[in-house]
């Protein structure tokens, strides 16, 4: 499991490579979302992803032989464009397996980083990644379903306990669990008080309907704005911290997910990835548990899109 502990040496051994990214105040979203809202923004990271976080920490800690033949990984786009970061910072061999519909925003920031992509069927991402590290002997860098990824991904809780110390709320998006896994441990294990709520699309509930049977379930594959996190299954490793530590899960129907990335350009000027905005969208449905006097943090996840894929749904 991860702790604590293993998320503080993440942060030492990944902060001089990332960026502290800013927890902003959005006064002019208050009214709408109901409550006094701030947001980290990870779409200010390098790569314009929080998947960074986790790529550093992991590759930083595989040894010489597991990375000599180079790494694959399996990826909607922004944990392959963190991936191919990484290994041209330690001078290694990258290919990043992405789904045929991939954005071309996140497959050109890919190789611009000097990765070679590879692009399968969706479902077929792991298959692949996993044939290919057989074959060639790299070592895969799983999204989501790693300690060492998680950990990585906690930095940004602790980080948000440095600069917001008095918050009451975080939201997160929900993918395979592996940033909300990682941030809920720093924060439930620095301030219990604290509650973490994850969002996740309708169409994509694998959490939801994984708690209300009492075990992980996979869903079959489903078109959506939030491609981001179209995860079938939660991941082994992270189904149990999520179920120890987040305190609620809540939906969003597809028709309504791209307000929150609207509302956040329109009104707070940052540009974000349907996905990552997905907690605004729950905001401004209402969904949240929260007050108008409540001090809720929104973990904009990405923000590697275009404008004119946010004008085609205004």
């Amino acid at each position: 499991m991860v702790n604590l502990e293993e998320i503080k040496k993440a942060k030492e051994r990944i902060e001089k490579y990332t960026i502290k990214t800013p927890v902003i105040r959005m006064e002019n979203l208050d009214e709408i979302v109901g409550c006094k809202v701030y947001i980290k923004a990870e779409c200010m990271q390098k790569t314009n992803s929080f998947k960074i976080r986790g790529a550093l920490n992991k590759m930083l800690t595989m040894s010489e032989e597991e990375l000599k033949c180079g790494v694959v990984a399996a990826s909607s786009g922004n944990h392959g464009k963190g991936v191919a970061f990484v290994a041209q910072l330690l001078g290694i061999k990258a290919t990043i397996v992405v789904p045929d519909n991939a954005p071309s925003i996140k497959v050109n920031g890919i190789k611009s980083y000097g990765a070679e992509v590879v692009q399968c069927p969706y479902d077929e991402r792991h298959n692949v990644a996993n044939k290919l590290s057989k074959e060639q002997g790299y070592s895969i860098v799983h999204p989501y379903d790693d300690y060492n990824i998680i950990a990585g991904q906690g930095t940004i809780g602790l980080e948000i306990l440095e600069q917001l110390p008095d918050v009451d709320y975080v939201v997160v998006p929900i993918g395979g669990g592996g940033l909300i896994g990682g941030i809920a441990t720093a924060i439930k294990e620095s301030n219990p008080n604290v509650k973490v709520i994850g969002i996740e699309p309708e169409c994509m509930c694998r959490y939801t309907k994984s708690f209300a049977k009492g075990e992980p379930v996979l869903l079959p594959s489903t078109h959506s704005i939030a491609d981001a996190i179209l995860t079938l299954t939660p991941g082994k490793k992270n189904y149990p911290i999520v179920k120890k530590y987040v305190d609620n899960i809540v939906t969003v129907e597809e028709d309504k997910i791209a307000q929150g990335t609207i509302q956040l350009l329109t009104k707070g000027k940052v540009l974000a990835e349907f996905s990552s905005a997905i907690g605004i969208a729950a905001g401004l449905l209402g969904k949240l548990p929260v007050n108008k006097d409540s001090k809720v943090c929104f973990v904009i996840s990405g923000g590697n899109i275009d404008i004119d894929t946010v004008l085609n749904q205004m």
